[in-house]
């Protein structure tokens, strides 16, 4: 019997279900009523999963919610051609194609063999959680000046191998590769 989740007991991160659709909470409220018989209400700031849409809904606190069929599952990013993005199961070695609207801005940071974990839905694919941070190799950036390395401070524009452009510290070289923030789509080190 599938775990039912109360409205009342919904916190950040919270995965459930409502109408057959996945959702996840990322904020949340409670107002308690100050008259005798008014009822406690919750109000969510709720992703549908499956679409990425983000909305707000106030629910009673005793509703209750499935928990939903999702899975977390080991995968690696093979390459994209016209039919979508390919990825290869890391458990079951089956290849799973994903289209645009699944990766979203995704491949910014994905390389060929970059390791992810899928997100299933019912045996689905319906997206990607990315690791923390990624190495990638600089193909495009003006070299520094001289001295500019003694300071440590400053940067400059940087075109990594995906074609995602940062900013970087005027000691970094072209060929170079960096540690980048997935979240944040930032520096973070030298890899």
């Amino acid at each position: 019997m599938a775990v039912l989740i109360d409205a009342i007991n919904v916190k950040k991160k919270t995965l459930f279900e409502l109408d057959n659709t996945p959702y996840s909470c990322l904020d949340w409220e409670v107002s308690t009523p100050t008259a005798r018989g008014g009822q406690t209400l919750v109000r969510l700031k709720i992703r549908n999963l499956l679409t990425n849409a983000v909305f707000e809904k106030t629910f009673k606190a005793g509703e209750k919610f499935k928990e939903p069929d999702l899975q977390m599952v080991p995968a690696s990013y093979l390459y994209s051609d016209g039919d979508g993005y390919h990825f290869l199961d890391q458990n079951s070695f089956e290849t799973l194609t994903l289209s645009d609207e699944v990766i979203g801005d995704s491949m910014e940071v994905l390389v060929e063999g970059t390791l992810i974990e899928m997100m299933k839905y019912n045996g689905n694919p319906i997206g990607l959680q990315l690791p923390t941070f990624v190495e990638l190799e600089v193909t495009e950036t003006e070299p520094g000046m001289r001295g500019d390395s003694s300071s440590g401070s400053g940067t400059k524009p940087a075109t990594l191998e995906t074609g995602l452009q940062i900013k970087v510290p005027l000691f970094i070289k072209v060929g170079e590769k960096v540690k980048v923030s997935t979240e944040t789509r930032t520096f973070s080190s030298r890899a």
